[in-house]
């Protein structure tokens, strides 16, 4: 598991448990930077990966359930870790609807904590390819013009060409040229391989029915 280049982030107001974490997972031979703040993590956070964070989630100022909302709102994937010493059902099912990797109660064993960074680590290289396909395939779609935008929505709706150049009242030249050029642009060999690509991209673009 290629971890070497990992860091675990430990965010806890609390100074005590915020050192008594980080000494426990220091044995996986990781970078271990530690913050008292949510707002103080979010200032540093350079990106790197594979990444995962262990928070609290009663802190003062920004919750550990509030740093989730606040990663999702910036479409940062990082799996979080929290920890709570107040369990209780409402909290860890909120937890859990907002994104959390996993929750552990507090204190947990180091056993329990290293096996959930290392799940928390590995289903972040899961996550950083999945991010670096969905960029890709952003970028693809970012060269389409306006007008094949439109073929290419008449084609995920499994329309062919006299029905689309019907429907954009368009000739049907024109809709060939534009088919050609969703080919070149967005590099698929197969229409499985093209409803992928913009599952991955831009979801919007299909058709209400196939993405159930």
């Amino acid at each position: 598991m290629p971890h070497k280049a990992g860091k675990i982030y430990v965010i806890d107001d609390d100074a005590a448990s915020r050192e008594s974490v980080t000494l426990a997972v220091r044995p996986l031979g990781l970078e271990v930077p530690a913050f008292d703040s949510v707002e103080a993590f979010l200032s540093t956070y350079d990106g790197q990966r594979p990444a995962c964070i262990v928070a609290d989630m009663r802190m003062l100022g920004t919750s550990g359930t509030e740093l989730l909302q606040d990663l999702t709102q910036r479409g940062l994937t990082i799996p979080v870790i929290v920890l709570t010493a107040h369990a209780d059902t409402p909290s860890i099912v909120m937890a859990m609807k907002n994104g959390a990797f996993t929750t552990l109660d507090k204190p947990c064993n180091n056993e329990e904590l290293w096996n959930a960074v290392r799940a928390a680590l590995q289903d972040d290289i899961k996550r950083s390819e999945e991010d670096n396909r969905r960029q890709e395939a952003r970028q693809r779609l970012a060269q389409l013009t306006s007008g094949e935008r439109g073929v290419l929505q008449r084609v995920l709706a499994g329309e062919g060409n006299k029905a689309i150049a019907y429907c954009l009242d368009i000739g049907l030249r024109t809709v060939e040229a534009r088919r050609k050029a969703l080919s070149r642009k967005l590099k698929f060999e197969s229409i499985a391989e093209l409803f992928t690509l913009v599952l991955l991209a831009e979801p919007e673009l299909l058709p209400p029915d196939s993405k159930e």
